[in-house]
């Protein structure tokens, strides 16, 4: 996958899972919403950008090292995204349940975009 392609990718993906929340602000549903749910938005998204973008880089300069960047791509964003819990949780009230909501639901279907992208990368290098 060429990174011009990730990027039109990434940024339809990122349109597209903006939109139930979005839904759900234009309806009036905002206690399904954490507060500042759009900065959690953002970072994790920001940071998935950060990290497909690594893994593709790597692929380009040296193929064989194209697993252990994404292995390595997945434990920084998840520490990253630990450590901003932690400061998150701290400076904000948050309501626990409806913070784990949208965070897995942010959090899981960016690693899911992550996993095409290696599926995506993986397939090509078994037709070429």
């Amino acid at each position: 996958m060429k990174i011009s392609q990730a990027i039109l990718y990434f940024l339809a993906f990122t349109v597209i899972l903006a939109i139930p929340p979005l839904l759900l602000q234009y309806t009036g549903n905002t206690g399904l919403l954490t507060p500042h749910f759009w900065v959690l938005f953002f970072f994790i998204a920001g940071l998935t950008f950060l990290v497909v973008m690594m893994m593709l880089f790597v692929a380009q300069k040296n193929n064989e090292y194209f697993a252990q960047a994404f292995l390595g791509g997945t434990t920084f964003k998840i520490l990253v995204c630990l450590i901003f819990i932690f400061v998150f949780s701290r400076n904000n009230t948050l309501d626990k349940p409806v913070f784990l909501a949208n965070f897995a639901y942010i959090y899981l279907l960016n690693m899911a975009f992550e996993v095409y992208v290696l599926l995506r990368k993986l397939r090509h290098e078994n037709l070429g």
